[in-house]
């Protein structure tokens, strides 16, 4: 089944590396790791993105629509130029037709500006598609202006849960794979272009963004120091910031103007993979073989059953290894999928322990079983819970002792087969062992009629001595009941003795490694055996020590019998209970 196990594990671990069922688990795991390392390790960029955006103020200053924005955009782009931006992106929907018939002059304004920004930085305009997938076309004009390589895509992928995590410099389109706006301004920066990776959101600062408006009131005012102070040697993308308009999610929030943003403009996703091209790249993937040699590796904890504490410390310490690895992976721009891995060794550690404790319990069912009638179920339970030492030896536990006999018997049983004399015995035991049970106590053995039993041992009991005392009045209520049964059949009353002594003793396993029974020794064994075999010289079915009583919450019902010498032993107080041939008196309380 060991090997079984491990085979399985290994099959699913080949499996699921390659199943899309985990991929939502590990982009939240991605999530989770850039908002980390936003947090705690950032990495500041050295060839940033400046950011202009057009909000609701901008467009409560410039009142004409957007499609009628030409002199705007003309006069931004020679602003741009003039303040020595690298690279200029108009992230904007240009139109797609001439607006001189409209309003003379406009399209020149704007071609005007194209033609003076790209003398000094390249100019690179956004392309958009319709629903149907289909380029929206810009004007020819604008785009012979802009020069050639001069347009680009703004898409970015987006993942089934409908976050942008990913950039892809070939975008699909009905059209066909075409290149992507911040792709082209990074290759006509000069920058390598990865094909496709995982943006870095850990790379530089929240964005902020200059207003459109107050770019051209710096390029009106001529007012070279700040344009150059904002532009000069950035690359620089003009956007929308507007609240509803033109909106993406992300993993953080790159968005300085607002911290709590669930949502931000599309330009900033555009400007942080710019980031990313211009500095460290994108993230990509780590070999396809690491992640499944790590799964493979978490498959093996199979083979180790430790202790459950044990076994989830590691499943632990796994975890957060993986964890670990994967965000300082992401850290120096690698992606390292855990989900698997972790998913893995859950399955290993969790199924081995599952099946550890399959195999412990049917283990355990047949323990009891076939021992269940040979120890007390205290006993068994500890040995159960392994809280028995199963070694011969002992240890000193605090106890009360009871002996109990048939007076009587030998006559009684002359009369008897064999047969009999077991179903006799058997129908008794079968009655008083319980009640020494129900009241928390062991039976240690039984000796022909005779019974020992230990209370407090080898579980500690809060009142050993109350505990023994109840079952002693049980029995000798078992005993009037079974008398009165007696009578009807014409056969003679059943008396007993039982006698009680609390104190230390060992217990343990006493006998031979290969024979063996539990059991309680030393002078409180000894002296209960005694005291129960002068139950026949006072004439009470029960006779407790001085140490018992004194235990017990009232000994109203005891009755003094003073010191008593018993074999072996010094003279011991001692206490009668239910004298014999005297009807006991009811209590109630």
């Amino acid at each position: 089944m060991i090997r079984a196990g491990v085979v399985l594990i290994l099959l699913l671990a080949t499996g699921l590396g390659s199943s899309p069922w985990l991929r939502p688990l590990d982009l939240t795991l991605l999530d989770a790791q850039f908002k980390v390392l936003r947090t705690y390790a950032l990495r500041p960029v050295k060839n940033d993105v400046v950011i202009v955006g057009f909000d609701e103020d901008t467009t409560s200053v410039l009142r004409e629509p957007l499609a009628l924005w030409h002199p705007h955009l003309g006069r931004f782009l020679q602003a741009a130029a003039s303040g020595g931006a690298a690279a200029i992106g108009l992230d904007v929907v240009l139109p797609d037709r001439s607006y001189e018939q409209i309003v003379p002059g406009y399209d020149r304004k704007l071609l005007t500006g194209m033609l003076i920004a790209r003398r000094t930085a390249p100019v690179v305009l956004a392309l958009t598609v319709d629903r149907a997938g289909v380029t929206r076309p810009i004007y020819p004009a604008f785009v012979t202006a802009a020069g050639k390589d001069a347009t680009g895509y703004a898409l970015l992928p987006v993942d089934p849960d409908g976050t942008v995590r990913r950039f892809h410099e070939r975008i699909a389109v009905r059209d066909g794979a075409v290149s992507t706006l911040v792709g082209q301004m990074a290759q006509r920066l000069g920058h390598p272009v990865a094909v496709e990776g995982l943006i870095d959101f850990a790379a530089g600062a929240a964005f902020d963004f200059i207003p459109l408006q107050t770019v051209l009131e710096w390029q009106d005012a001529g007012d070279a120091g700040r344009l150059e102070r904002a532009f000069g040697g950035k690359a620089v993308l003009l956007g929308s910031v507007l609240k509803f308009e033109d909106r993406l999610a992300a993993p953080v929030n790159l968005v300085g103007w607002d911290p709590d943003a669930v949502d931000m403009p599309g330009v900033l996703l555009q400007a942080q993979v710019l980031r990313n091209l211009l500095n460290d790249g994108l993230i990509q993937p780590v070999a396809a073989w690491i992640p499944l040699a790590l799964a493979l590796a978490a498959a093996l904890l199979w083979l180790w059953a430790p202790a459950p504490a044990t076994a989830f410390a590691l499943l632990a310490t796994t975890w957060a290894a993986c964890i670990a690895a994967s965000t300082l992976a992401l850290a120096r721009g690698f992606e390292l999928p855990i989900a698997n891995v972790m998913l893995v060794a859950l399955l290993s550690v969790g199924g081995r322990q599952a099946l550890e404790t399959g195999v412990s319990l049917r283990e355990r069912r047949r323990l009891r079983r076939v021992f269940d009638g040979y120890v007390s179920p205290v006993v068994m339970q500890e040995i159960l819970a392994g809280t028995l030492n199963p070694a011969l030896g002992g240890i000193k536990q605090f106890g009360c002792v009871l002996f109990s006999d048939i007076r009587g018997y030998t006559s009684r049983s002359e009369h008897m087969s064999p047969e009999q004399t077991i179903a006799f015995l058997n129908g008794y035991f079968e009655r008083i062992v319980p009640i020494i049970h129900d009241n928390g106590g062991t039976v240690i053995s039984f000796m022909g009629d005779g019974i020992m039993a230990v209370f407090g041992v080898p579980r500690p009991l809060p009142n050993p001595c109350a505990a023994a005392f109840d079952a002693t009045r049980g029995m000798l209520e078992y005993l009037r009941n079974l008398n009165v049964e007696l009578a009807q059949k014409g056969e003679m009353p059943l008396e007993i003795g039982i006698g009680l002594h609390v104190g230390e003793g060992v217990a343990g396993h006493i006998g031979a490694a290969t024979r063996h029974e539990y059991s309680l020794i030393g002078d409180v064994t000894n002296v209960a055996s005694r005291l129960e075999g002068v139950t026949k010289e006072v004439g009470y079915h029960l006779v407790c020590s001085r140490a018992v009583a004194d235990l017990l919450a009232s000994r109203a019902d005891l009755v003094p019998l003073g010191p008593r010498a018993i074999k072996g032993h010094s003279a011991v107080e001692i206490f009668g209970y239910d004298r014999i041939g005297v009807a006991p008196v009811s209590r109630t309380g």
